[in-house]
């Protein structure tokens, strides 16, 4: 199959979504987002396509700053946003290769070679992600496959093949079909605790409307004494509505100190309750997300409970200095770019790291994108996809007929509707 991938063209038109409910993160208040939607149009052997791509510019999490107002930075990563989709081609190397390529090239183009510190590391590697994924959409419909069934023949990928060494048998391509499976047809489903919910309110809602059994806990990580008392009541209000066996992660969004201040939290929370202690899954990205600028020792951590790299996992250099430090594995998102997420996922998996798929309350397209990414690969949390939750009116076009993904039952996402189509997620 030949995936020599020509970019011919890409646009970008941004739309505004209020959320439905506020997200609070450690960091501040989301009430509303602009979504980022790209169209990408290729040439892969002769036969034209048109992929799509979305992402939510969400500069409160990939770029927080003290003083910087939404209104400036959401500004900023539109200004981004239109000049990926003006040099895409360029950007990519301006020359048909294997799609993973065009995506590393694009990330390595973007993120490691900016003229300007202003986005961020994080906040560009979210601008380039839905030209990624639109990339990927498009050769899809070039030749009439999934964007998954790109790695069942073995394919140069310069970019990335270097790093899992040089013999054939140890290619990026070789890589990414020992770490991809068959698509699961249905993913747990989670349900996000925000820090001001109302659990008897909210948690009942949530169970009462798709079955949740899976909670994702924001936390403030300012006070363990607090943070364990809510960690406990969504435990046991979870319980409390019929739940044999609620499933928790938490989240502080950076906001621990350290990794002694984390397995404080662990302690206490298992002195306090040991079934809520048992129930909790993993911690994500506690403390700030340069993890070679402030490493800590997280192996005390780590034989408690999997600790995972979210916002710290922002190049793939990072890995090895993760897992010495003690991480355990990685949050994966498609926010990051599809090309990153899945070399990400497949050298993780040869270091022996867990691997969780998260969200960025991914709308649309990017859900599905986000859905079929976690269906294809060991993914131990199912997939996060709160757009449900947050900005449900985002998803209406794709109403009623992907129901099953948007609106779950019995605590998970069907994704039968989504599998053996060509592409990434447009066609759906």
């Amino acid at each position: 199959m030949d995936l020599n991938t020509t970019i011919l063209g890409a646009e970008v038109e941004f739309l505004h979504q209020p959320m439905g409910a506020p997200l609070r993160l450690s960091s501040g208040l989301i009430t509303e987002l602009t979504e980022a939607r790209a169209t990408v149009r290729v040439r892969v052997g002769g036969r034209e396509a048109i992929g799509k791509g979305s992402i939510y510019l969400s500069d409160l999490w990939a770029w927080p700053h003290p003083t910087l107002a939404h209104e400036y930075r959401d500004a900023a990563l539109r200004k981004l946003c239109i000049d990926i989709a003006r040099n895409l081609a360029d950007y990519c190397g301006n020359e048909p290769a294997h799609p993973l390529e065009l995506g590393l090239r694009l990330h390595h183009h973007v993120c490691e070679c900016p003229s300007d510190p202003e986005p961020p590391l994080l906040a560009r590697a979210m601008c380039l992600s839905p030209f990624d994924a639109a990339i990927h959409d498009a050769a899809g419909h070039a030749v009439e496959r999934s964007a998954f069934a790109f790695y069942e023949a073995e394919c140069p990928i310069s970019s990335a093949d270097a790093l899992f060494g040089r013999t054939p048998s140890r290619s990026a391509a070789a890589a990414i079909r020992g770490l991809l499976r068959p698509p699961a047809k249905s993913l747990d489903a989670w349900w996000v605790v925000g820090r001001s919910d109302v659990l008897e309110r909210d948690i009942a809602a949530a169970v009462r409307r798709g079955g949740f059994r899976c909670f994702k806990i924001k936390l403030l990580g300012a006070d363990n004494a607090d943070d364990v008392q809510r960690t406990v009541d969504v435990y046991r209000a979870a319980r409390s509505f019929g739940i044999s066996n609620p499933r928790l992660t938490v989240d502080s969004n950076e906001a621990n100190p350290d990794a002694a201040s984390v397995l404080d939290y662990l302690q206490r929370l298992r002195s306090q309750d040991a079934q809520a202690f048992a129930s909790l899954a993993y911690l994500e990205q506690p403390t700030a997300r340069d993890v070679v600028r402030y490493p800590y020792d997280w192996r005390e951590v780590s034989a408690l409970k999997p600790v995972m790299l979210d916002e710290g996992l922002t190049s793939l250099d990072v890995l090895e200095a993760a897992r010495l430090q003690g991480w355990n594995g990685v949050a994966l998102k498609t926010c990051k770019g599809h090309s990153f997420a899945l070399v990400a996922a497949a050298l993780a998996q040869e270091q022996g790291m867990l691997l969780a798929v998260q969200d960025l309350t991914n709308p649309g397209y990017a859900a599905l994108h986000s859905a079929l990414f976690a269906a294809h690969i060991p993914s131990l949390n199912g997939v996060e996809l709160n757009s449900p939750q947050f900005t449900p009116a985002a998803n209406a076009p794709w109403l009623p007929r992907l129901s099953g993904l948007f609106e779950p039952v019995n605590g998970v996402h069907r994704l039968a509707m989504l599998l053996g189509r060509a592409g990434l997620a447009s066609d759906a």
